[in-house]
């Protein structure tokens, strides 16, 4: 009898055991395999959240089949504690090894929402964009423009306000090309989620905060930032002075930064950049003044705002340093913040004849290599100006 009942005991243990195998499996598959989301979604992981509430969240979104598997997963491999807050993009068809890995890798949210502080060559503006999972496009959701000098400013929206204070917004200031440390100075006064100011001692030279687009972090300090933009074009600097053309008449990386200043103000057009930097390399290596607008606009403004009129004959007239109508050479400083394409175009300009150009009308210019050439070019600008 007791023989039986052992012998019985062992086939239920074994067949318990077989069961609980089969389960273990078949949980682990379930982990493992291809999830059920038919389209990438945003999962918002608020600030104190847990495993268990992140689980209910992905089963509420379709983006997993059991929030008890995902919870047992979690918890099996120790990433349970490991959760991290922010707004976090689930691929379609993740796995919930996948989502667990996503949501306890850290660093910076990958969609949500996104506060973008533009500045701007004539004015600055804030907007609010959200990332569309399915397209990975980001939508504009409000905009607005910063009480900041040069600006006609405009009420903050509400959706700002709600966005400001929720813990997996990311922040992003972004610098154009062509700006002036004058005019990110002062954009930056109005950013309200950094702190600090840049003393009037510490106030960085012309050209050298490099235009890009830098995350930051609620409550960092304004020094941080400027430190970043002032590292970043001093590598590009360096990187494209390395690898510069021979027999340029620059020599050294702070006449490669001001002439690079200089093609930045002429032309927004990324596939005249090199055509531009050739025309103002042939008129140096021939002993030709650059004869260049944008340095006397510089030199009359200082960098500090727009100008907002035409030059006078006076101003052209001027022994300023930066009047290149005058002196046979280039300005003594940089007249703004170029891009790294213009840096490039400064060093490796394209191989032309031209030593003239103008506008043509079409937001690019005509180049010309006669100076007959040229005024027919000018007399063609001039219709068009008239006509408008």
């Amino acid at each position: 009898m007791w023989r039986a009942i052992a012998s019985n005991a062992l086939t239920l243990l074994i067949v318990a055991l077989v069961i609980l195998a089969g389960a273990i499996a078949w949980g682990k598959g379930q982990y493992t395999a291809e999830g059920p989301l038919s389209s990438a979604i945003c999962l918002r992981v608020a600030s104190g959240s847990t495993m268990t509430r992140v689980s209910k969240q992905l089963e509420d979104q379709g983006a997993v089949s059991s929030g008890a598997i995902f919870r047992i997963g979690a918890d099996y491999t120790d990433k349970v504690s490991q959760l991290k807050a922010g707004a976090f993009l689930v691929p379609e068809k993740a796995s919930m090894e996948e989502i667990v890995d996503i949501v306890t890798r850290g660093g910076a949210s990958s969609c949500g929402t996104e506060v973008v502080y533009r500045i701007g060559v004539n004015r600055t503006d804030v907007l609010v964009r959200e990332l569309d999972p399915a397209t990975q496009s980001y939508v504009r959701v409000a905009e607005f423009f910063p009480d900041v000098t040069g600006n006609e400013p405009t009420e903050v929206p509400e959706k700002y306000t709600e966005v400001r204070g929720a813990a997996d917004t990311r922040f992003r200031i972004s610098v154009a090309e062509g700006t002036t440390v004058w005019r990110v100075l002062e954009s930056l006064k109005g950013v309200d989620f950094i702190t600090g100011s840049v003393d009037a001692d510490e106030v960085p030279a012309e050209g050298t905060l490099a235009p890009d687009s830098y995350e930051v972090q609620v409550a960092s300090d304004v020094d941080d930032l400027i430190a970043r933009m002032v590292e970043a074009q001093e590598n590009r600097i360096a990187e494209i002075w390395e690898n510069r053309a021979d027999d340029l008449p620059i020599s050294s990386p702070q006449e490669a930064l001001i002439l690079a200043s200089i093609i930045e103000k002429e032309t927004g057009i990324p596939t005249e950049r090199r055509q531009v930097a050739s025309v103002f390399v042939n008129r140096l290596n021939q002993g030709m003044r650059l004869q260049t607008d944008p340095t006397v606009v510089y030199g009359v403004s200082n960098g500090n705002g727009v100008l907002g009129r035409g030059l006078r004959q006076s101003e052209l007239q001027s022994d300023s340093p930066y009047n290149t109508y005058r002196i046979p050479a280039l300005p003594p400083g940089p007249i703004a913040n170029p891009g790294l394409a213009s840096l490039e175009a400064a060093v490796n300009p394209d191989d032309t004849p031209y030593i003239f150009f103008v506008a043509d009308g079409t937001g690019g210019h005509a180049f010309a290599v006669t100076l007959a050439d040229h005024n027919a070019n000018v007399a063609k600008w001039r219709e068009i100006e008239n006509a408008n």
